[in-house]
């Protein structure tokens, strides 16, 4: 197992375990909005420091890029005017997947942590902490659940797939979009989900769970990792054009590879 991949794992199982404590706690939760349906807790912020804490203590001069605290690291002013160099390596952090899910006792969120390396993904972690699944990967070692090696499913067309989607709760402005795209999908697939965590749903894609997935308005933290994950297990990825903007435009879809072309062409 490579060194990176390793620390990405005992941080988010690290992160799993603060938010399982506070799941069992059950004491008040201090929920503010960040924007409209976009909310954030103190077990968000507490998850992404534990997770934080673990990977630099292993690799102090990286880059972070957090969900909560943004990005840390990068070429950062050091002692009088000086600045050192600014790290190829960048670790992209979700803490809290699903943090509208968490706040109702809804169990569908995850930790997602993603190694990028010269601005490719490299290594990707996604941990279901109610379920303990640890679902991971590694540029061209292909990708696992609990160390069992996952493929996407052998799905063939777009009728026969259930396909999981997110609605874009950030961006209203494009609920027509969306609504056109749903009837498209309703219409030409078995059967469609919103569970409410987009990592997770793109983890669930690669392990055949689901046959595909897409949504509009993501982060890069929500993507990243899930990206990986479905690419090793043999799935592809892109925007809904199909090119290979996503972690830029926040648009993503993701299939088996020959129900793909069938779902970017229903999304259009």
């Amino acid at each position: 197992m490579h060194p990176f991949l390793n620390i990405a794992i005992k941080a988010a199982r690290r992160a799993g375990g603060v938010i399982n404590r506070a799941a069992l706690d059950g004491s008040a939760l201090e929920v503010r909005a960040k924007q409209a349906n976009d909310f954030v807790t103190q077990v968000d912020r507490a998850a992404e420091s534990a997770a934080i804490d673990i990977i630099r203590r292993a690799y102090p001069a990286h880059v972070i890029l957090a969900e909560e605290s943004g990005e840390s690291g990068s070429a950062t002013a050091a002692a009088g005017n000086a600045r050192p160099p600014k790290s190829e390596t960048r670790w992209i952090i979700d803490p809290l997947d699903g943090t509208t899910n968490f706040i109702h006792g809804f169990p569908q969120y995850c930790v997602s942590i993603a190694v990028e390396q010269r601005g490719r993904v490299a290594h990707a972690v996604v941990y279901d902490p109610t379920k303990n699944e640890l679902f991971t990967a590694s540029q061209g070692r292909g990708a696992f659940l609990n160390d069992r090696r996952i493929r996407v499913t052998k799905c063939a067309h777009l009728r026969d797939g259930l396909v999981g989607t997110g609605f874009p709760f950030k961006e209203l402005s494009r609920i027509d979009q969306y609504m056109r795209q749903l009837e498209g999908i309703m219409r030409g697939s078995a059967g469609i989900r919103r569970a409410g965590a987009a990592a997770l749903d793109l983890a669930y894609v690669a392990c055949g769970r689901l046959d595909a997935f897409w949504e509009m308005g993501l982060a890069p933290w929500d993507m990243a990792a899930g990206a990986l994950l479905i690419s090793e297990a043999g799935g592809l990825v892109g925007d809904l054009g199909g090119g290979q903007d996503y972690m830029a435009s926040g648009d993503i879809a993701a299939a088996t590879p020959k129900v793909f072309p069938e779902l970017l062409t229903a999304l259009r």
